[in-house]
């Protein structure tokens, strides 16, 4: 389990210290905003934040096979934590017991997957649904945060918040509004000007995005002190209140006060949702520097950080798109930048945590407003519309219902429709009745090229593995176009795209044998792949084919056609 850490410590020299400790520090003063505002997201104390960034990213940096992904709270976790113990209607301690026993579960449930090799299990949630629950979760924690942007309270991370908005707007304050609004213009005015000013000033590329990047710690900086000059509490705006200094200590969820049995599949979706965006986020800047993940290795690294988050005062966790990309620009060669990253974090929850304590609510709630939006991927629903409509019935029902009743569900329905999608179009195979191109020895579809056929003989290709689903399904097809055949003596059935043949399938085609059998019709089989000929030569079905099995089409066409005519 240990394997990547020794590949990357035999080679650690000088040089590569530098460049981690360089992004290290960059990457530490993102990530202390970002903390308290999940943590926040979360509804949880903001401290919580900060541990969750301490222990997990040491865990990670044992255990993890990315070089450059950086562990810790993420906007859609903290969503689905709020959503997830919001339902439960736990408070005050029970709450925060709650998302550790959360981080614990989910991170058992990712260490079980990784020590079984289920890597794999990322591809059970397609591009689409990920995209439509995304999309969804982005706009409920822009939603989510109106509240602290605004300066009143609301219950529900859901739209009917919009109600309760609409009932409070007396409640709002001035001062709230204007900080929020002055936060919002700054950072989207960071994000997308400030680094074309700067080049136009002479400064360097590398030095105005790393400005970039940290505008969101400025912006802190800046509200603390002006929180600290005018007194902002006085005048109605909410803060994050008091921080406590020091590092994490052992923690132990009190699992009799807890429904755990009420958060087993809630904690098996954030264990899924959290893998699935790591392993993007790390599969993507491992090519850019041609390296490689282990799937199965990142589920141990995820399990062991999401453990040490439990276990240390933290929250659910995994690898963030943003901060990952921060580190990987600013130079980041080994997983030692995100300890180095944790040494920042521990000693900023030492000596600076009491300043935090002044920071406005509404500057955090920006911050987390500006980051999100940038994960709403509108576009996605016209590509997707475009070239599959049974994908974009997979995209929007996620979407919807993520939207409309709750993240978990939302999440839940997009894969059950998927898996479903999946199961009918493989229950109804593509298949075409293939003919001979003249002049070469490919076969083609008859009703797209102009080919030759033979009314003794016909062709059949079937484009889908042979399972239980459509097993009957394929015997129905060649009972039909037997049935309107009189002339016909043979049937090849062309295997090129059968990839596996099951049980059930192995006695439709058995069956299909026996009836061809009785209709004076040889039943044969051509292009048959290596792994599928070697499960057939294990069964009765070679020895009781009453035709032959042919290499190649051509071979089946030479040996059994009478008298081709051309086709369009």
């Amino acid at each position: 389990m240990l394997r990547p850490l020794l590949d990357w410590c035999r080679h650690y020299d000088r040089a590569t210290l530098a460049q981690d400790l360089g992004a290290a520090l960059i990457v530490t003063l993102m990530l202390i905003p970002q903390s308290l505002a999940y943590a926040l997201l979360a509804g949880l104390p903001p401290e919580v934040g900060l541990y969750a960034s301490i222990l997990p990213l040491v865990a990670y940096g044992f255990f993890g096979s990315s070089r450059t992904l950086s562990v810790g709270p993420v906007a859609v976790l903290s969503l689905m934590t709020a959503s997830i113990l919001g339902q439960l209607q736990l408070e005050g301690v029970h709450y925060l017991n709650g998302a550790l026993a959360l981080a614990l579960m989910s991170g058992g449930w990712l260490l079980l997957f990784g020590l079984l090799r289920l890597g794999f299990v990322a591809h059970f949630i397609s591009h689409p649904v990920m995209s439509g629950f995304i999309s969804a979760s982005a706009l409920l924690i822009t939603l989510s945060q109106l509240g602290p942007l605004l300066g009143v309270r609301l219950e529900s991370h859901q739209l009917m918040a919009l109600a309760t908005l609409l009932t409070q707007r007396d409640a709002i304050t001035l001062a709230t509004l204007a900080i929020s609004t002055a936060s919002l213009l700054t950072l989207f005015w960071a994000r997308y000007r400030l680094q074309a000013m700067l080049l136009r000033l002479g400064v360097s590329k590398l030095l105005s995005t790393s400005l970039v990047r940290l505008s969101p710690a400025l912006l802190v900086v800046a509200g603390i002190l002006l929180s600290w000059a005018l007194d902002l509490e006085a005048l109605g705006v909410a803060l994050v209140g008091e921080v406590p200094a020091g590092l994490p200590a052992w923690s132990w969820p009190r699992w009799s006060a807890l429904p755990w049995q009420a958060l087993i599949l809630p904690s098996l979706l954030l264990a899924l949702v959290g893998f699935v965006e790591s392993v993007s986020v790390g599969q993507t800047l491992a090519a850019r520097r041609r390296q490689r993940i282990s799937a199965n290795q990142e589920l141990i690294g995820l399990g062991v950080s999401n453990i040490a988050a439990g276990l240390s005062g933290g929250m659910p966790v995994t690898g963030g798109f943003a901060r990952s990309v921060v580190n990987f620009d600013a130079g980041a060669q080994t997983p030692a930048a995100g300890i180095y990253t944790a040494v920042g974090i521990g000693l900023a929850g030492l000596l600076f945590a009491p300043w935090l304590s002044v920071l406005p609510k509404a500057v955090l709630a920006a911050t987390i407003v500006v980051a999100v939006l940038g994960l709403l991927d509108l576009g996605q629903f016209r590509r997707t519309w475009c070239y599959s409509r049974t994908d974009f019935a997979a995209l929007a029902l996620t979407f919807l219902v993520t939207l409309a009743v709750n993240v978990e569900l939302g999440l839940l329905a997009g894969i059950a429709v998927s898996l479903l999608l999946h199961l009918y179009h493989s229950y109804k195979p593509h298949w075409a009745e293939v003919g001979l191109i003249a002049g070469t020895e490919h076969f083609r579809n008859r009703l797209r090229h102009r080919v030759e056929l033979d009314k003794s003989l016909l062709c059949l290709r079937v484009d889908e593995s042979l399972y239980f689903a459509n097993a009957g399904q394929l015997e129905d097809i060649v009972a039909t176009l037997v049935s309107v055949r009189p002339e016909l003596r043979h049937l090849v059935l062309q295997c090129s795209a059968v990839n596996r043949i099951d049980a059930s399938a192995l006695d439709s085609l058995l069956m299909i044998n026996a009836r061809l059998q009785l209709a004076g019709i040889g039943f044969h089989l051509a292009e048959v792949k290596g792994p599928v000929m070697d499960r057939l030569q294990q069964s009765t079905l070679l020895d009781s084919l009453n035709g032959e099995v042919f290499l190649t089409m051509y071979q089946a066409w030479n040996g059994l056609t009478t008298q081709p005519e051309y086709v369009i």
